[in-house]
C-alpha cells in the first residue's frame, strides 16, 4: 500500500516537472516570436549576456520588450491557475472559476473609470487604470463578503452573491462605455480584450510580489482544501472549519484575481481550464494540483501569446481573444464530459 502511494506520487511529481519544463520551451519560443523576429539563437545568446550585452538591439527587444510580456502571461496564468483550482474546491462546483464571483466585471468597471476620469488623479497613467481595477476587484470581493457575513459562507450564497455583483459592474461599466467618447470607448475595449502588450518590469515585480505573498496562505490550507473535496458534511466531521476557509480562500483568490487583471485586463477561461487538466493529470490532491494547476495557467496563457504572434505577427492579437475562442469548445467538452457521467451513474 505505501510503495503504490509513493509510486502515485513520484508520477505526480514527474508530471509536474514535465509540464514545468513545457512551459520553460514556450516562454523560450514566446520571447523568440514578435513583430521583429529573433532567431532562437540571438534570443539564446542575449539571454547570456544580460540586459547590459553588447548588442544593445537585441538587450532591448527582449530584455524591455519581450520578457517583461512573456513573464507576465506566465504569473497572470499561474494565478488565474490557482485561483481557478481554489474556487472550484470551495464552491464544489466543476465549471466555477476567479470570474464567477463579479471579479473581472468589478476590475473592468474600474479601469473603464479610470480611463474616463483618470486625469484628475495626481498619478502617471500608467498606474491610475491598473490601480483603479486593483482597488474595484477588491471592492467586488469586499461586497461578496459582506453577503456572505450576513447570510453565511455556503456555496449558494457565494455564487449567488458572485452573480449579484457580476451583474451590477456590468450594468455601471455599460453605462460608463455609452457616456464615453469614441475614442475613450476604444481605450476601455482595448483593456477589456486582455492584452500582455501593457505590460513592464513594474506590473512584473507587483504582481510577483502579490503571488509569493499569497503563498503562505496557500500553502496553509493545502490539505484542508482537499478535506474539503470529500465534502462539506465529511470535513466538517473530521474537524474543518468549512466556513472559515472559505472565507480565507475567498480572500486569497480575491487577491490572485486582482492582480492578475489589474494590468493586463480582463482574461477568461484560463481559471476554468486549468484546474481541470490539472486533476486530469495529478487528482484530487491540492499538494500536487495546485502547482500543476499554476503552470498549466501558465503554459495555456503563453501558448495563447505564442499563437497570437504566429498568426498575426505585424499586431499580436490580444491573448483574452485567443483563449476566449479556445475557452468555448473546451467548456462544451468539460459540461459532455460530466453529462456523461452523471447518465452513467444514473
Amino acid at each position: 500500500m505505501r510503495d503504490d502511494y509513493r509510486r502515485a506520487s513520484a508520477r505526480r511529481v514527474v508530471a509536474i516537472v514535465a509540464c514545468g519544463l513545457f512551459l520553460a520551451g514556450l516562454m523560450v519560443l514566446d520571447l523568440t516570436t514578435g513583430p521583429s523576429g529573433m532567431p532562437l539563437s540571438d534570443v539564446l545568446q542575449g539571454l547570456r549576456d544580460g540586459p547590459e550585452g553588447a548588442d544593445k538591439g537585441i538587450a532591448t527587444i527582449l530584455w524591455q520588450l519581450r520578457m517583461p510580456q512573456t513573464l507576465m502571461g506566465a504569473l497572470v496564468g499561474a494565478c488565474l491557475g490557482t485561483a481557478g483550482l481554489q474556487m472550484q474546491t470551495i464552491l464544489g462546483n466543476p465549471l466555477a472559476s476567479p470570474f464567477t464571483l463579479g471579479f473581472s466585471a468589478a476590475a473592468g468597471f474600474g479601469a473603464a473609470l479610470a480611463i474616463m476620469y483618470g486625469d484628475i488623479i495626481p498619478l502617471p497613467n500608467y498606474l491610475v487604470t491598473p490601480l483603479a481595477a486593483f482597488s474595484m476587484t477588491l471592492v467586488g470581493c469586499g461586497l461578496v463578503y459582506l453577503i456572505t457575513r450576513l447570510r453565511g459562507a455556503t456555496p449558494e450564497i457565494l455564487v449567488l452573491g458572485g452573480i449579484a455583483v457580476l451583474f451590477f459592474f456590468q450594468s455601471v461599466q455599460s453605462l460608463l462605455q455609452y457616456l464615453a467618447s469614441p475614442e475613450v470607448l476604444q481605450q476601455i475595449v482595448f483593456w477589456l480584450f486582455g492584452s500582455l502588450l501593457k505590460s513592464s518590469w513594474t506590473s512584473v515585480t507587483v504582481v510577483s510580489v502579490i503571488f509569493v505573498g499569497c503563498l503562505p496562505m496557500i500553502l496553509r490550507d493545502v490539505w484542508s482544501l482537499t478535506v474539503l473535496r470529500l465534502g462539506d458534511a465529511n470535513a466538517a466531521s473530521l474537524g474543518l472549519a468549512v466556513d472559515a476557509l472559505r472565507l480565507r480562500t475567498f480572500a486569497v483568490v480575491a487577491l490572485l484575481t486582482a492582480a492578475a487583471v489589474s494590468f493586463v485586463g480582463t482574461i477568461g477561461f484560463v481559471g476554468l481550464i486549468a484546474p481541470h487538466a490539472a486533476r486530469a493529470l495529478v487528482g484530487e490532491d491540492h499538494r500536487f494540483a495546485l502547482p500543476l494547476s499554476a503552470i498549466t495557467g501558465a503554459v495555456i496563457l503563453i501558448g495563447a501569446s505564442v499563437f497570437g504572434k504566429f498568426i498575426s505577427p505585424a499586431a499580436a492579437i490580444p491573448v483574452g481573444i485567443i483563449t476566449a475562442v479556445a475557452g468555448v469548445p473546451i467548456l462544451f467538452a468539460i459540461i459532455a464530459r460530466r453529462g456523461g457521467r452523471s447518465g452513467g451513474a444514473a
